[in-house]
């Protein structure tokens, strides 16, 4: 029998349709078709790293679906949260790489007109799933892609204040992306003031705040994690990772950074996900974090190993592949 799961992973789960490096997804082939979506990728991973997960979700009776179902059975997902929807698809995002692999989204396929099954959370069918996972969860994972769409963030909003009441404290990777919320918006441009005031009470409510550095100047006006933590009530812990540059970080008041693994970059897709499993799953063994620097060690190392395969879930390493990698960077 499946252990209870410890993490919830809320949110979106799509396919990245890779386009070929230096082209566009959306005309030039070859493709490649990876399931993904950042609260996907992130079950996937901390069921991979032995941690037990659910994700809570909603997909398309399509293949999208159905390759999904597969995956997480796969994997031991907890799936009992997860929706399926007959009237809309499941969304496939457009993914630009350049000549490093580094990669930009660039908009959707697989739309009828109706919008995709994701941005059609159901929040009734979610209050009938919640009551046995937050149980026995110690995390709900979540981010801000779901408060684009009105019943995903209805969704989002019953889940973090029933997280709240059980006592389950609350992961947010920021994730900003806002071709999610306007199609036709430059993917590289900030959140607008209404958008970071729906972004607030995930911010004063997360016990643990993960962020890309531009992502922390447009909602902190700094990247320092220090000064993050400090414009929050609950002071919470936080991760600034900023690419290839060194990530910083601020856990308990100590303060710190950490060079970036140099490694074979094939796609970068994902590997910002499989560092917040190993976050998450280092936190679960050590909820004190007493060791922040090793935590963060492991966790860039899951990032850094996902790197050097394609599409965010297929390379996502084991406890032990981690540990190997790290044995021989000493």
């Amino acid at each position: 029998m499946a252990s209870p799961p410890q993490v919830l992973c809320l949110g979106e789960a799509l396919v990245d349709r890779l386009g070929p490096l230096g082209g566009d997804p959306a005309i030039d082939s070859p493709w490649d078709d990876r399931l993904g979506g950042a609260p996907a990728n992130v079950a996937c991973a901390l069921a991979r790293l032995g941690t037990p997960t659910a994700f809570l979700g909603r997909l398309g009776r399509d293949g999208i679906g159905q390759a999904f179902a597969e995956l997480f059975a796969e994997r031991g997902v907890d799936t009992r949260a997860l929706q399926w929807d007959g009237a809309h698809p499941s969304r496939i995002v457009l993914v630009r790489r350049d000549g490093e692999g580094e990669r930009y989204f660039g908009g959707f396929a697989g739309d009828g007109g109706s919008g995709f099954a994701d941005q059609a959370f159901d929040t009734t069918e979610l209050a009938t799933a919640l009551g046995p996972l937050l149980a026995t969860a110690r995390w709900l994972l979540v981010g801000t892609i779901a408060l684009a769409s009105p019943f995903a963030a209805s969704a989002l909003g019953l889940a973090c204040r029933q997280a709240a009441a059980a006592g389950v404290a609350l992961a947010l990777d920021v994730n900003w992306r806002p071709t999610f919320w306007d199609p036709a918006a430059d993917p590289a441009s900030g959140p607008s003031a209404a958008q970071i005031t729906a972004m607030e009470p995930l911010l004063r409510q997360a016990a643990l705040v993960k962020c890309a550095a531009e992502e922390a100047r447009w909602l902190f006006g700094s990247a320092d994690p220090a000064v993050v933590r400090a414009a929050l009530p609950q002071h919470p812990d936080v991760v600034v990772t900023d690419g290839g540059a060194p990530l910083r970080w601020c856990f308990a008041g100590r303060s710190g950074e950490l060079s970036a693994f140099r490694v074979p970059v094939v796609d970068s897709t994902g590997a910002g996900d499989a560092f917040t499993a190993g976050l998450l799953h280092g936190l679960l063994h050590d909820p004190l974090c007493s060791q922040p620097g090793q935590l963060l060690r492991f966790a860039s190392a899951c990032g850094a190993l996902v790197c050097q395969g394609a599409g965010a879930i297929d390379p996502q390493p084991s406890s032990g592949t981690v540990q190997a990698f790290l044995a021989h960077r000493v």
